[in-house]
């Protein structure tokens, strides 16, 4: 019973939350914070958060990072890991068996300005063209046989494609029916590297 309540009570905490987000950018105040973040603290926070629930279903999960993509940033930590958690969380209520992997490169970068591709990609159920057509419109999940099996506000990703739109970047997806789907965004950051010889020292640009 005590792991019914607990259950119960984040379920009703993520709709809270979740309408809260969407209130507050659809009122216009949502910002989004510029600080100096580590990205594999981001990363490994994401993969606490959905340790249990991949241990679970025997999932595996990967990390992908090209040698190019520096460490520390300077950008919204928090927000990055609401997306990165919201997608890797549907990738994992998904897919019964097989892979997740989160792959993240870099698209642009500048004197200023660094632009970042993420991809959650997993091994699950996949998506129509209709389903995916439908997953970005509020409280509409890909269709309500989904919304009853495996549940959800259908607000997440609506949330999510709005916090990547206020982060200069954009959201697609690329799937098909039983194999897998990938979630591809950007946003744009700043990368916060100062050489003094050759020690490396994060500050604000």
């Amino acid at each position: 019973y005590l792991k019914k309540i607990d259950s119960s009570s984040q379920n009703l905490l993520t709709i809270i939350n979740d309408i809260l987000d969407v209130s507050k950018i659809e009122a216009g105040k949502l910002d989004i914070e510029e600080t100096e973040f580590n990205l594999d603290k981001v990363l490994e926070g994401v993969s606490d958060v959905l340790h249990t629930k991949i241990m679970e279903k025997g999932l595996e999960f990967n990390f992908n990072l090209a040698p190019e993509v520096p460490i520390n940033l300077l950008g919204d930590p928090v927000r990055l890991s609401q997306i990165l958690t919201n997608l890797t969380s549907n990738a994992v209520k998904f897919t019964e068996k097989g892979t997740i992997t989160i792959s993240i490169k870099v698209l642009q970068q500048t004197q200023d300005i660094l632009k970042l591709e993420f991809s959650v990609q997993d091994s699950g159920i996949g998506l129509s063209e209709l389903q995916i057509s439908k997953l970005f419109k509020p409280f509409i999940q890909a269709d309500s046989s989904i919304t009853r099996k495996f549940g959800g506000t259908g607000l997440g990703l609506t949330i999510v494609k709005k916090l990547i739109l206020l982060m200069n970047g954009d959201i697609r997806i690329e799937s098909q029916l039983g194999e897998g789907s990938d979630f591809i965004f950007d946003i744009e950051l700043k990368s916060c590297f100062f050489f003094v010889k050759i020690i490396i020292n994060c500050r604000r640009i």
